[in-house]
């Protein structure tokens, strides 16, 4: 009877333990899935970053996370209309968006950096974008951050907006743009890992803050997820997490 009496004590332990890990339920997170190292797809599963981020941040405070794919324009209205809880996939914080929505504890550093195909001998530095066609993202804060470039120093670049990165890599590769903009550490592991013949224009144009946005009346989760980041902070675990995605500490500024 005794031993009975500790086998149930013992399984409804392990029971308890199997459920903490949901105990406050689902967060619907929104992800493009073609950003890599961010969010992308690996053997038919999200990985990246910003996946495992959100992932272990939402695990230590009970949450199961629930992704959903779209570009990014899509996955942003899908934000607004209150689709999806929140988005990890590399959104910088920008004055703009923070009148629209409330942003996590920042998980990264990224620079708006400005590449060419290694086979273009005419641009090496930023005075020979002038009159050429650079793209970015729609609705990427890298694209906005080219435009407020391009007017300050009056280069006369023609912007090109791309639904996303996969289809603006594949004209830079093809030479039908002259120029492409994103995250100096993204463009790093794009060169260094999975070796695109892309060089680096000068130094990032500019650097921003990426955190998780919220709409402004979900308070509850957003707090929850800045109690998970700053665990992952403190234990070293969101450091490893950049090592292991971009070979650099991206977490400091």
């Amino acid at each position: 009877m005794k031993k009975l009496i500790v086998l149930t004590l013992v399984g409804l332990f392990i029971l308890a333990g199997c459920s903490s890990d949901n105990k406050k339920g689902t967060i619907v997170v929104g992800t493009t899935g073609q950003s890599y190292p961010n969010s992308y797809e690996k053997d038919g599963k999200l990985v990246g970053y910003d996946i495992e981020v959100f992932e272990k941040a939402a695990k230590k405070e009970g949450y199961k996370v629930k992704w959903v794919k779209a570009d990014f324009s899509g996955i942003m209205g899908q934000l607004d209309s209150g689709r999806v809880d929140s988005v990890a996939n590399a959104v910088a914080v920008t004055d703009e968006r923070k009148e629209k929505y409330q942003f996590s504890n920042p998980y990264s550093y990224i620079g708006s950096q400005i590449v060419t195909s290694l086979n273009n001998k005419e641009i090496n530095d930023f005075s020979d974008l002038k009159g050429k066609k650079v793209a970015g993202v729609m609705g990427s804060n890298h694209t906005e951050a080219l435009e407020a470039f391009n007017k300050k120093n009056n280069y006369g670049i023609s912007t090109k907006t791309y639904e996303n990165r996969e289809s603006a890599m594949l004209d830079l590769d093809n030479q039908r743009i002259d120029g492409y903009i994103n995250s100096s550490s993204v463009l790093s592991a794009e060169k260094n890992k999975k070796d695109k013949k892309i060089k680096f224009v000068g130094k990032p144009i500019n650097v921003e803050a990426t955190s998780f946005p919220f709409k402004k009346d979900n308070k509850d989760k957003k707090k929850d997820i800045d109690k998970g980041i700053k665990a992952l902070k403190d234990n070293g675990e969101l450091k490893k997490l950049s090592n292991k995605y971009f070979g650099e500490d991206t977490t400091k500024k």
